[in-house]
């Protein structure tokens, strides 16, 4: 892209995978990190968050990536490690259950280059461990909460999402009161304060949906909807307490 004859430098993005006990499903995450997103991202970093099992010795088996430890547990402390540890002017967040698809961070470079307002940019999951119709039900409440979307004008996905750091900075980075549920709302609705939260239905991440089948799609449908709106409006989610699935 050139403007007046002369070359812009393309933003660098730096990857951050938050990591809790996820020797089991880690090694795909980084085998599809490895053939779709290194060389492109400056940087692949593994937030290790007190893990109990293998996670540090699979990450060591990656040379491109980097490793960091963050003691204290919690989803928002362990982005906010890969934050303040990372050095791209875009950071992108995958969960450790991902595989991140080929294309996916182009589609990153793209969008910012379009928006010069963007703050943050997320889109949906697909399931690559459900069936044809569980998936296709699970996938239909990001279609269900688009006009949502098209009301708060944020939309946002924990596991999915890709923020300018210097939003970030002016945000004050992750709340570390929320634990869980709640926490990629909280995101979005703070972005949103600086810039535009672009949910774009193309920008896909196959995730698993080990937490659909333990906790069952309805449960886990309405306990996300009643923390979306009460952070929408409390700034702070209903539910506190959460389950690891793994």
């Amino acid at each position: 892209m050139t403007v007046s004859g002369t070359q812009q430098r393309r933003p660098t993005i730096s990857l951050v995978i938050p990591a809790y006990n996820e020797e089991a499903y880690l090694p795909a995450c980084l085998d599809a990190v490895m053939q779709n997103v290194t060389g492109k991202a400056m940087e692949i970093v593994v937030v290790d968050n007190n893990s109990t099992d293998g996670t540090k010795a699979v990450v060591e088996r990656y040379p491109a990536a980097t490793y960091l430890f963050e003691p204290e547990k919690g989803i928002t402390r362990a982005r906010q490690r890969g934050f303040v540890g990372s050095k791209g002017d875009i950071i992108a967040y995958v969960d450790a259950d991902t595989h991140p698809p080929a294309g996916w961070i182009e589609q990153i470079w793209e969008q910012f280059g379009r928006n010069p307002d963007l703050a943050c940019l997320s889109g949906p999951y697909s399931f690559y461990d459900l069936s044809g119709i569980r998936n296709a039900i699970s996938t239909g409440w990001f279609v269900a909460a688009r006009p949502l979307y098209g009301v708060t004008g944020h939309m946002m996905v924990g596991g999915n999402f890709a923020i300018r750091r210097d939003v970030l900075e002016k945000m004050g980075g992750f709340d570390s009161t929320i634990e869980f549920y709640g926490e990629d709302v909280d995101i979005g609705k703070r972005a949103k304060k600086h810039g535009k939260v672009l949910f774009c239905p193309s920008f896909v991440m196959p995730t698993s949906g080990r937490r659909m089948k333990k906790q069952g799609f309805l449960k886990m449908a309405s306990i996300y909807f009643i923390n979306y709106f009460s952070i929408l409006f409390s700034g702070k989610p209903v539910t506190k307490g959460y389950k690891d699935i793994r």
